[in-house]
Protein backbone atom coordinates (compact mmCIF):
# COMPACT_ATOMS: atom_id res chain seq x y z
CA UNK A 1 0.00 0.00 0.00
CA UNK A 2 1.32 3.51 -1.25
CA UNK A 3 0.95 5.38 2.39
CA UNK A 4 2.12 2.52 3.99
CA UNK A 5 5.38 2.23 1.82
CA UNK A 6 5.84 6.03 2.01
CA UNK A 7 5.60 5.87 5.51
CA UNK A 8 7.79 3.35 5.66
CA UNK A 9 10.50 5.26 3.29
CA UNK A 10 10.31 8.43 5.26
CA UNK A 11 11.29 6.67 8.74
CA UNK A 12 14.43 5.15 6.72
CA UNK A 13 15.56 8.65 5.25
CA UNK A 14 15.52 10.05 8.71
CA UNK A 15 17.52 7.39 10.17
CA UNK A 16 20.01 8.08 7.20
CA UNK A 17 20.15 12.00 8.00
CA UNK A 18 20.11 11.84 11.29
CA UNK A 19 21.95 8.36 12.35
CA UNK A 20 21.71 5.91 14.84
CA UNK A 21 23.29 5.78 17.86
CA UNK A 22 26.39 8.34 16.65
CA UNK A 23 26.28 6.95 13.27
CA UNK A 24 25.01 6.55 10.00
CA UNK A 25 22.29 4.57 9.73
CA UNK A 26 23.22 1.62 7.52
CA UNK A 27 23.22 2.66 4.00
CA UNK A 28 23.26 -0.63 2.11
CA UNK A 29 20.22 -2.12 3.50
CA UNK A 30 17.56 -1.31 1.58
CA UNK A 31 14.31 -3.42 2.93
CA UNK A 32 13.06 -4.18 -0.48
CA UNK A 33 16.07 -5.57 -1.75
CA UNK A 34 16.89 -9.07 -0.62
CA UNK A 35 20.78 -10.08 -0.34
CA UNK A 36 19.99 -13.61 -1.59
CA UNK A 37 17.08 -12.99 -4.52
CA UNK A 38 14.31 -14.63 -2.29
CA UNK A 39 12.07 -13.78 0.77
CA UNK A 40 12.33 -15.07 4.19
CA UNK A 41 8.41 -16.06 4.57
CA UNK A 42 6.18 -18.66 3.68
CA UNK A 43 2.90 -17.63 3.36
CA UNK A 44 1.10 -20.96 3.48
CA UNK A 45 -2.47 -20.98 4.00
CA UNK A 46 -2.36 -16.80 4.39
CA UNK A 47 -3.97 -14.64 6.40
CA UNK A 48 -7.47 -13.90 4.49
CA UNK A 49 -9.79 -14.37 7.26
CA UNK A 50 -8.27 -11.05 8.90
CA UNK A 51 -8.15 -9.42 6.04
CA UNK A 52 -12.24 -10.29 5.08
CA UNK A 53 -12.66 -8.87 8.96
CA UNK A 54 -10.88 -5.85 8.43
CA UNK A 55 -12.12 -4.97 4.79
CA UNK A 56 -16.15 -6.27 5.24
CA UNK A 57 -16.66 -5.61 9.40
CA UNK A 58 -14.43 -3.21 9.76
CA UNK A 59 -13.31 -4.33 13.09
CA UNK A 60 -10.21 -6.11 14.22
CA UNK A 61 -8.13 -7.71 17.52
CA UNK A 62 -4.62 -8.60 16.84
CA UNK A 63 -2.65 -10.06 19.46
CA UNK A 64 0.93 -10.31 20.10
CA UNK A 65 2.18 -13.13 22.07
CA UNK A 66 5.88 -12.93 23.01
CA UNK A 67 9.27 -12.31 24.98
CA UNK A 68 10.78 -9.18 25.95
CA UNK A 69 11.45 -8.23 22.31
CA UNK A 70 7.82 -7.87 21.94
CA UNK A 71 6.92 -6.60 25.28
CA UNK A 72 9.96 -3.62 23.94
CA UNK A 73 7.09 -2.07 21.43
CA UNK A 74 9.30 -1.23 18.35
CA UNK A 75 8.36 -3.76 15.72
CA UNK A 76 5.08 -4.03 17.39
CA UNK A 77 4.44 -0.40 17.28
CA UNK A 78 5.51 -0.35 13.86
CA UNK A 79 3.08 -2.58 12.57
CA UNK A 80 0.51 -1.72 14.52
CA UNK A 81 0.87 1.56 12.23
CA UNK A 82 0.43 -0.35 8.93
CA UNK A 83 -2.45 -2.09 9.92
CA UNK A 84 -3.64 1.59 10.95
CA UNK A 85 -2.66 2.65 7.43
CA UNK A 86 -3.39 -0.20 5.30
CA UNK A 87 -7.00 -0.49 6.94
CA UNK A 88 -8.04 3.30 7.81
CA UNK A 89 -11.37 2.96 8.19
CA UNK A 90 -11.24 -0.23 10.50
CA UNK A 91 -11.27 0.01 14.60
CA UNK A 92 -8.58 -2.03 16.05
CA UNK A 93 -8.07 -3.42 19.34
CA UNK A 94 -4.07 -4.69 19.77
CA UNK A 95 -3.58 -7.28 22.21
CA UNK A 96 0.41 -6.37 23.91
CA UNK A 97 0.71 -9.89 25.57
CA UNK A 98 4.65 -9.83 25.26
CA UNK A 99 6.18 -10.45 28.80
CA UNK A 100 10.31 -10.53 29.38
CA UNK A 101 12.06 -14.20 29.62
CA UNK A 102 8.76 -16.08 27.97
CA UNK A 103 9.05 -18.67 25.81
CA UNK A 104 6.76 -21.25 23.64
CA UNK A 105 6.16 -23.07 26.82
CA UNK A 106 4.68 -20.50 29.11
CA UNK A 107 3.11 -18.81 26.12
CA UNK A 108 1.14 -21.76 26.04
CA UNK A 109 -0.33 -21.78 29.59
CA UNK A 110 -0.85 -17.98 29.61
CA UNK A 111 -2.51 -17.53 26.41
CA UNK A 112 -6.04 -18.41 28.01
CA UNK A 113 -5.21 -15.25 30.40
CA UNK A 114 -3.07 -12.53 28.31
CA UNK A 115 -4.82 -13.26 24.65
CA UNK A 116 -8.14 -15.63 24.90
CA UNK A 117 -9.76 -13.58 27.80
CA UNK A 118 -9.88 -10.76 25.35
CA UNK A 119 -12.62 -12.30 23.27
CA UNK A 120 -12.10 -13.78 19.74
CA UNK A 121 -8.55 -13.36 17.96
CA UNK A 122 -8.94 -12.38 14.58
CA UNK A 123 -4.47 -12.14 14.41
CA UNK A 124 -2.02 -13.50 16.48
CA UNK A 125 1.69 -13.17 16.46
CA UNK A 126 3.36 -15.38 18.10
CA UNK A 127 7.54 -15.32 18.78
CA UNK A 128 9.63 -17.81 20.90
CA UNK A 129 12.55 -18.60 18.94
CA UNK A 130 15.05 -16.64 20.82
CA UNK A 131 13.69 -17.23 24.51
CA UNK A 132 13.11 -21.20 23.59
CA UNK A 133 17.20 -21.55 22.39
CA UNK A 134 18.06 -19.68 25.76
CA UNK A 135 16.12 -21.12 28.18
CA UNK A 136 15.45 -24.78 27.44
CA UNK A 137 17.97 -25.23 24.93
CA UNK A 138 18.58 -28.70 26.00
CA UNK A 139 14.62 -29.47 25.70
CA UNK A 140 13.71 -29.30 22.50
CA UNK A 141 10.47 -31.38 22.79
CA UNK A 142 9.11 -28.65 24.81
CA UNK A 143 9.71 -26.18 22.19
CA UNK A 144 7.28 -28.17 19.92
CA UNK A 145 4.83 -29.36 22.55
CA UNK A 146 4.56 -25.23 23.82
CA UNK A 147 4.13 -24.11 20.06
CA UNK A 148 1.95 -26.61 19.18
CA UNK A 149 -0.10 -25.70 22.60
CA UNK A 150 -0.44 -21.97 21.50
CA UNK A 151 -1.99 -22.54 17.83
CA UNK A 152 -3.87 -25.55 18.45
CA UNK A 153 -5.64 -24.00 21.80
CA UNK A 154 -6.18 -20.23 19.99
CA UNK A 155 -7.89 -22.45 17.00
CA UNK A 156 -9.84 -24.76 19.49
CA UNK A 157 -11.21 -21.03 20.78
CA UNK A 158 -11.95 -19.29 17.65
CA UNK A 159 -10.95 -21.51 14.25
CA UNK A 160 -10.85 -18.76 11.99
CA UNK A 161 -7.97 -17.21 13.95
CA UNK A 162 -4.90 -16.69 11.81
CA UNK A 163 -1.63 -17.45 13.31
CA UNK A 164 1.71 -15.72 12.12
CA UNK A 165 4.93 -17.33 13.61
CA UNK A 166 7.81 -15.03 13.86
CA UNK A 167 11.19 -15.98 13.92
CA UNK A 168 13.78 -13.19 15.19
CA UNK A 169 17.65 -13.27 15.79
CA UNK A 170 20.32 -13.98 18.33
CA UNK A 171 24.13 -14.63 17.79
CA UNK A 172 23.94 -19.08 18.41
CA UNK A 173 21.26 -18.62 15.75
CA UNK A 174 23.60 -16.61 13.52
CA UNK A 175 26.52 -19.46 14.29
CA UNK A 176 24.15 -22.00 13.18
CA UNK A 177 22.86 -21.02 9.72
CA UNK A 178 26.51 -20.01 8.99
CA UNK A 179 27.76 -23.06 9.36
CA UNK A 180 25.06 -25.15 7.70
CA UNK A 181 22.17 -25.77 10.20
CA UNK A 182 18.83 -24.56 11.77
CA UNK A 183 18.36 -23.53 14.85
CA UNK A 184 16.80 -26.29 16.55
CA UNK A 185 13.77 -23.74 18.22
CA UNK A 186 13.36 -22.43 14.70
CA UNK A 187 12.61 -25.85 13.29
CA UNK A 188 10.67 -27.06 16.00
CA UNK A 189 8.34 -24.40 15.74
CA UNK A 190 8.68 -24.77 11.82
CA UNK A 191 7.15 -28.16 12.10
CA UNK A 192 3.77 -26.67 13.69
CA UNK A 193 3.93 -24.00 10.98
CA UNK A 194 3.94 -26.13 8.28
CA UNK A 195 1.40 -28.77 10.22
CA UNK A 196 -1.43 -26.06 11.10
CA UNK A 197 -0.86 -24.40 7.59
CA UNK A 198 0.70 -20.76 9.33
CA UNK A 199 2.21 -18.12 7.96
CA UNK A 200 6.08 -17.69 9.22
CA UNK A 201 8.34 -15.24 8.88
CA UNK A 202 12.24 -16.10 9.48
CA UNK A 203 13.76 -12.57 10.14
CA UNK A 204 16.73 -14.72 11.96
CA UNK A 205 17.75 -16.02 8.59
CA UNK A 206 17.22 -12.36 6.87
CA UNK A 207 19.64 -10.73 8.93
CA UNK A 208 22.11 -13.34 9.25
CA UNK A 209 22.06 -13.03 5.25
CA UNK A 210 22.23 -9.06 5.36
CA UNK A 211 25.17 -8.85 7.57
CA UNK A 212 26.87 -11.71 5.56
CA UNK A 213 26.23 -9.10 2.55
CA UNK A 214 27.97 -6.47 4.02
CA UNK A 215 24.59 -3.87 4.29
CA UNK A 216 24.83 -3.67 8.32
CA UNK A 217 26.70 -5.20 11.37
CA UNK A 218 25.67 -6.05 14.76
CA UNK A 219 27.90 -4.80 16.51
CA UNK A 220 27.50 -1.16 14.84
CA UNK A 221 23.21 -0.88 13.75
CA UNK A 222 21.96 -4.28 15.07
CA UNK A 223 23.71 -4.21 18.28
CA UNK A 224 21.74 -6.84 20.29
CA UNK A 225 19.29 -9.75 20.54
CA UNK A 226 16.98 -7.01 21.92
CA UNK A 227 17.38 -4.82 18.83
CA UNK A 228 18.40 -1.05 18.38
CA UNK A 229 15.60 1.07 16.76
CA UNK A 230 17.34 0.41 13.19
CA UNK A 231 16.71 -3.33 14.68
CA UNK A 232 13.05 -3.05 15.28
CA UNK A 233 12.30 -1.09 12.10
CA UNK A 234 14.13 -4.12 10.10
CA UNK A 235 11.88 -6.23 11.54
CA UNK A 236 8.56 -4.16 10.98
CA UNK A 237 9.78 -3.64 7.36
CA UNK A 238 10.20 -7.26 6.73
CA UNK A 239 6.74 -7.74 8.49
CA UNK A 240 5.09 -5.15 6.01
CA UNK A 241 6.67 -6.97 3.08
CA UNK A 242 5.43 -10.41 4.01
CA UNK A 243 1.96 -8.93 4.71
CA UNK A 244 1.87 -6.85 1.75
CA UNK A 245 2.12 -10.11 0.08
CA UNK A 246 -0.68 -11.81 2.14
CA UNK A 247 -2.97 -9.51 1.23
CA UNK A 248 -2.04 -9.22 -2.21
CA UNK A 249 -4.19 -13.16 -2.32
CA UNK A 250 -7.58 -12.11 -2.76
CA UNK A 251 -9.08 -15.37 -4.14
CA UNK A 252 -10.98 -15.67 -0.91
CA UNK A 253 -14.54 -14.22 -1.10
CA UNK A 254 -15.74 -16.02 2.37
CA UNK A 255 -13.52 -16.64 5.95
CA UNK A 256 -13.15 -20.34 6.28
CA UNK A 257 -12.28 -22.14 9.41
CA UNK A 258 -9.06 -23.78 9.81
CA UNK A 259 -9.15 -27.60 10.06
CA UNK A 260 -7.32 -28.75 13.00
CA UNK A 261 -4.56 -31.90 11.76
CA UNK A 262 -3.80 -34.69 13.65
CA UNK A 263 -1.36 -33.72 16.83
CA UNK A 264 2.55 -33.16 15.91
CA UNK A 265 3.06 -34.37 19.38
CA UNK A 266 0.29 -35.95 21.22
CA UNK A 267 2.07 -34.19 24.57
CA UNK A 268 1.87 -30.77 23.57
CA UNK A 269 0.53 -28.44 25.63
CA UNK A 270 -3.01 -27.84 23.73
CA UNK A 271 -5.37 -27.93 27.05
CA UNK A 272 -2.27 -25.77 29.01
CA UNK A 273 -3.81 -23.34 31.85
CA UNK A 274 -2.73 -21.74 34.88
CA UNK A 275 -4.02 -23.36 38.29
CA UNK A 276 -4.78 -20.79 41.40
CA UNK A 277 -1.40 -21.46 43.93
CA UNK A 278 -4.49 -21.05 46.27
CA UNK A 279 -5.80 -24.80 45.22
CA UNK A 280 -2.46 -25.80 46.63
CA UNK A 281 -2.90 -28.23 49.99
CA UNK A 282 0.08 -27.40 52.09
CA UNK A 283 1.98 -30.20 53.94
CA UNK A 284 4.19 -28.27 56.01
CA UNK A 285 6.68 -25.33 55.35
CA UNK A 286 4.94 -23.13 53.06
CA UNK A 287 3.05 -19.78 53.36
CA UNK A 288 0.82 -18.27 50.53
CA UNK A 289 2.02 -14.83 50.65
CA UNK A 290 -0.66 -12.43 49.66
CA UNK A 291 1.47 -9.85 47.87
CA UNK A 292 5.36 -11.57 47.80
CA UNK A 293 8.40 -8.50 47.29
CA UNK A 294 11.86 -9.71 47.28
CA UNK A 295 13.79 -8.71 50.62
CA UNK A 296 17.31 -9.29 48.61
CA UNK A 297 16.00 -6.28 46.06
CA UNK A 298 17.15 -8.24 43.50
CA UNK A 299 15.03 -7.59 40.47
CA UNK A 300 11.63 -8.77 39.20
CA UNK A 301 9.28 -9.13 36.44
CA UNK A 302 6.03 -7.45 35.82
CA UNK A 303 3.47 -9.79 37.11
CA UNK A 304 5.78 -12.11 39.25
CA UNK A 305 6.01 -9.01 42.40
CA UNK A 306 3.13 -7.77 44.32
CA UNK A 307 1.24 -10.87 43.97
CA UNK A 308 0.50 -13.66 45.88
CA UNK A 309 3.04 -16.51 45.90
CA UNK A 310 3.43 -19.57 48.05
CA UNK A 311 6.98 -19.71 49.29
CA UNK A 312 9.04 -22.22 51.29
CA UNK A 313 12.37 -21.79 52.26
CA UNK A 314 13.69 -24.62 54.28
CA UNK A 315 14.28 -28.40 52.71
CA UNK A 316 11.19 -30.78 53.39
CA UNK A 317 8.66 -27.94 52.83
CA UNK A 318 6.07 -29.82 50.90
CA UNK A 319 2.70 -28.99 49.35
CA UNK A 320 0.70 -30.81 46.85
CA UNK A 321 -2.18 -30.02 44.21
CA UNK A 322 -4.26 -32.44 42.30
CA UNK A 323 -5.45 -32.09 38.72
CA UNK A 324 -7.18 -33.61 36.03
CA UNK A 325 -5.06 -33.65 32.47
CA UNK A 326 -1.88 -35.21 31.07
CA UNK A 327 0.63 -33.24 32.28
CA UNK A 328 1.39 -30.22 35.40
CA UNK A 329 4.47 -27.99 36.12
CA UNK A 330 5.34 -24.33 38.20
CA UNK A 331 5.43 -21.06 37.18
CA UNK A 332 7.87 -19.84 39.82
CA UNK A 333 10.81 -17.06 40.30
CA UNK A 334 14.28 -18.30 40.23
CA UNK A 335 16.15 -15.84 42.27
CA UNK A 336 19.05 -15.80 43.86
CA UNK A 337 18.11 -18.34 46.90
CA UNK A 338 16.90 -20.77 44.18
CA UNK A 339 17.81 -23.91 44.13
CA UNK A 340 17.22 -27.88 43.98
CA UNK A 341 13.11 -29.22 44.23
CA UNK A 342 11.41 -32.85 44.32
CA UNK A 343 8.48 -34.34 43.20
CA UNK A 344 6.28 -36.92 42.86
CA UNK A 345 3.40 -37.86 40.62
CA UNK A 346 0.58 -40.48 42.02
CA UNK A 347 2.25 -41.31 44.66
CA UNK A 348 5.94 -42.40 42.57
CA UNK A 349 9.66 -42.48 42.53
CA UNK A 350 10.58 -38.52 43.58
CA UNK A 351 12.43 -37.21 41.21
CA UNK A 352 14.81 -33.97 41.25
CA UNK A 353 14.86 -30.49 39.39
CA UNK A 354 17.37 -27.92 39.50
CA UNK A 355 15.33 -24.22 39.79
CA UNK A 356 18.50 -22.15 39.61
CA UNK A 357 18.89 -20.84 36.74
CA UNK A 358 22.20 -18.90 34.72
CA UNK A 359 20.13 -15.73 35.48
CA UNK A 360 19.20 -16.39 38.96
CA UNK A 361 22.31 -14.31 40.62
CA UNK A 362 20.83 -11.01 39.75
CA UNK A 363 16.95 -11.82 39.10
CA UNK A 364 13.96 -13.16 40.60
CA UNK A 365 13.70 -14.79 36.59
CA UNK A 366 9.94 -16.19 36.20
CA UNK A 367 10.27 -19.73 35.23
CA UNK A 368 7.95 -22.22 33.94
CA UNK A 369 9.32 -25.94 35.12
CA UNK A 370 7.24 -28.63 33.52
CA UNK A 371 7.22 -31.45 36.05
CA UNK A 372 5.42 -34.42 34.07
CA UNK A 373 3.80 -33.58 30.52
CA UNK A 374 3.12 -37.77 29.67
CA UNK A 375 0.89 -38.69 31.75
CA UNK A 376 -2.10 -40.78 30.95
CA UNK A 377 -5.59 -38.83 31.16
CA UNK A 378 -7.53 -38.58 33.88
CA UNK A 379 -6.97 -37.62 37.69
CA UNK A 380 -3.46 -36.83 39.04
CA UNK A 381 -1.58 -35.89 42.13
CA UNK A 382 1.71 -34.17 42.42
CA UNK A 383 3.92 -33.66 45.67
CA UNK A 384 6.78 -31.08 45.43
CA UNK A 385 8.90 -30.57 47.84
CA UNK A 386 12.51 -28.09 48.50
CA UNK A 387 15.20 -30.60 48.29
CA UNK A 388 17.78 -31.19 51.25
CA UNK A 389 21.45 -29.36 51.18
CA UNK A 390 22.63 -27.48 47.87
CA UNK A 391 23.84 -28.55 44.84
CA UNK A 392 27.77 -28.09 43.51
CA UNK A 393 26.44 -24.38 42.26
CA UNK A 394 25.99 -23.52 45.71
CA UNK A 395 22.52 -22.23 44.86
CA UNK A 396 20.02 -21.95 47.94
CA UNK A 397 16.62 -23.51 49.26
CA UNK A 398 13.76 -21.20 48.66
CA UNK A 399 10.61 -22.15 46.47
CA UNK A 400 8.09 -19.27 44.90
CA UNK A 401 5.39 -20.22 42.73
CA UNK A 402 2.95 -18.09 41.49
CA UNK A 403 0.94 -20.25 39.33
CA UNK A 404 0.41 -24.17 38.76
CA UNK A 405 0.75 -25.08 35.29
CA UNK A 406 -1.74 -27.70 34.27
CA UNK A 407 -2.32 -29.73 31.01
Amino acid sequence: MTSVRQHLALLILQWALCGVGGTLFAAAYDPNVLPKGHDYFELRDGIANARLKFECEQTGRIAFLGGSITAGGGWREHTMKYFQARFPQTKFEFIGAGISSMGSVPHAFRLERDVLSKEPVDLLFVEAAVNDSSNIPDQPDQMLRGMEGVVRHARAANPLTDIVHLHFVMPPHMTDFNQGRVPVSIAQHEKVAVAYGNPSLNLSREVTDRINAGEFTWEKDFKNLHPSPFGHQLYANSIARMLDAAFAKRSATAMKPHLLPALVDARSYVRGRLGNIAQARVVKGFTLEPAWQPADKKGTRAGFVDVPALVGTEPGAEFEFSFNGTGAGLFIAAGPDAGRIEHSVDGGAWRTTDTFTQWSTGLHLPWAIILDDGLKPGSHTVKVRIAAGHDAKGTGTTLRVFHLLLN
